[in-house]
C-alpha cells in the first residue's frame, strides 16, 4: 500500500518522523477498532478494523526485522513479539471465534503513547 512505501521511506530519512507516522497509524487502528467493536465481529467494520491492523503491524514487523533497524535488539524482538500476537488475534476476530477488541485497542494505545 502507498503509506507502507511513505513509511519506508520516512523510517530512512527521519527517525522522529517514523515515530510520529507510526503514532498517527496505530491512532487510526485504535479509532478503527473502537467502531468495529460498536459494530460486532462480523461487520464491515470489523474486517476494516482487522486488515488494516495487519498491514500496519506487517510494515512495523518488516522494519523491526531489518538488522539496520537502530532499536536494541530486545526491544525489536519484544515488539515482533507484540505483532504476533495482534495477528492471532485479529485471525481470531476474522473467524469470528474472539470479540476482543478491548486488548487490541490497549496494546496498541499503550505502545503509541510510547511513540509520544
Amino acid at each position: 500500500m502507498m503509506y507502507q512505501q511513505i513509511y519506508a521511506e520516512t523510517v530512512t530519512n527521519s527517525p522522529k518522523a517514523a515515530r510520529e507516522i507510526e503514532r498517527k497509524l496505530l491512532e487510526s487502528a485504535i479509532r478503527k477498532l473502537a467502531v468495529a467493536k460498536a459494530r460486532g465481529p462480523e461487520s464491515p467494520e470489523s474486517l476494516d478494523a482487522t486488515s488494516f491492523l495487519r498491514d500496519i503491524w506487517g510494515a512495523f514487523m518488516r522494519d523491526l526485522a531489518n538488522e539496520e533497524n537502530a532499536l536494541p535488539s530486545s526491544l525489536r524482538a519484544s515488539l515482533i513479539s507484540i505483532g504476533l500476537w495482534i495477528g492471532r488475534e485479529v485471525d481470531l476476530l476474522d473467524a469470528g471465534r474472539s470479540s476482543n477488541y478491548d486488548a487490541l485497542i490497549e496494546i496498541n494505545q499503550i505502545i503509541a503513547d510510547g511513540l509520544s
